[in-house]
């Protein structure tokens, strides 16, 4: 019986360990709550589709502000009295921040970046909280709401535009794994404008095509789109996705994570890093004739003039860039 049971963990062990293509064809390995994978193939997973079609995506919005850095304002995101009776400025820019499977508005990445935000300059950082979808043991059902919470964030921001001034000229919306597929799709759907910037932080691979942007975060959905791609091929993109991709120690793994074989230490890197450049803008890139020579960390030894995350990039960032990281905080290598 131990040596059965024994057997039975290994097996276990080297099935979450399987090192995981860029996009297996015919299907993903998609996580578990545990952090092991199984095999889901498109069929099944246009079955789920199908399954919660027309089932309506849940929002909520939290408003922070440096007048209230630490207790957010509900916002209604259909009511623009609800905006106008906040702390809401439109006098200064927005940022949306998105989470993503299994997080709420009070999880790290909606934390780490509000403060960094409230830290550098006066900002609106509204919490997109899609919890009531997000927060379950299985990731098929919330990678199936993405395109709804996405379409509800792009109603609010039109509302908020004509009624609240919000300026889409200095509107970023930011998203974390599923969440930058969410901030995709709130680009594609939006109609008294166009988002200025979208910022994917590890967009979610699982369940998502390279070869199908119209189902994803796509370098058209914004004005500029950037990807901070840190956990490629597992949980994460390796292909790039932004009109920027930028691939911190080659975008797969990500130093200081240990063996990592969930992959949720280098997937939530990307968020880390992005709120530690919002602040210090400490994270010199290389810029690569291509993504794979980002991944390969062969992209020569001079620095571009565009730095992972910095707010100059939406002037002139393009392609792909290598980006060399420390492994503990501060993880530029300017800092």
């Amino acid at each position: 019986m131990k040596l059965i049971l024994s057997a039975l963990l290994v097996t276990v062990a080297l099935v979450s360990a399987l090192p995981l293509n860029e996009e297996p064809e015919g299907g993903w390995f998609v996580p578990n709550e545990d952090g092991s994978f199984y095999w889901m193939s498109e069929k099944e997973s246009q079955d789920i589709a199908n399954g919660i079609n027309g089932r309506a995506a849940t929002i909520k919005l939290y408003l922070y502000t440096r007048s209230n850095p630490t207790s957010p304002e509900s916002i209604d995101p259909s009511s623009s009295e609800s905006l106008k009776r906040s702390h809401f400025d439109s006098r200064h820019p927005t940022r949306i921040i998105i989470h993503g499977w299994k997080n709420s508005y009070l999880d790290a990445v909606n934390v780490d970046l509000r403060k960094a935000y409230l830290e550098h300059g006066e900002y609106n950082v509204i919490c997109v909280d899609w919890s009531a979808n997000a927060k379950t043991v299985n990731y098929p059902l919330a990678a199936q709401r993405v395109k709804g919470v996405g379409k509800q964030v792009a109603a609010f921001i039109d509302l908020a535009h004509e009624h609240n001034g919000l300026s889409f000229e200095s509107l970023e919306v930011d998203g974390h794994s599923l969440g930058a597929h969410c901030a995709g799709f709130a680009g594609k759907n939006v109609k008294r404008g166009r988002i200025h910037v979208i910022r994917g932080l590890d967009p979610a691979l699982p369940l998502f095509s390279y070869d199908k942007p119209a189902d994803r975060l796509a370098s058209t959905d914004a004005y500029y789109v950037e990807s901070i791609q840190t956990n490629g091929g597992k949980l994460g993109f390796l292909k790039p996705i932004g009109k920027a991709a930028f691939y911190p120690n080659g975008g797969k793994s990500q130093p200081g994570c240990g063996i990592d074989v969930s992959g949720s230490c280098s997937h939530a890197r990307s968020y880390e890093y992005y709120a530690e450049a919002i602040v210090r803008n400490d994270f010199p890139s290389m810029r690569c004739s291509d993504y794979e020579l980002a991944v390969k960390k062969d992209c020569g030894k001079s620095y571009s003039a565009n730095k992972l995350g910095a707010a100059s990039n939406d002037h002139g960032a393009s392609g792909s860039f290598y980006t060399p990281v420390n492994k503990k905080s501060p993880f530029g290598k300017e800092a």
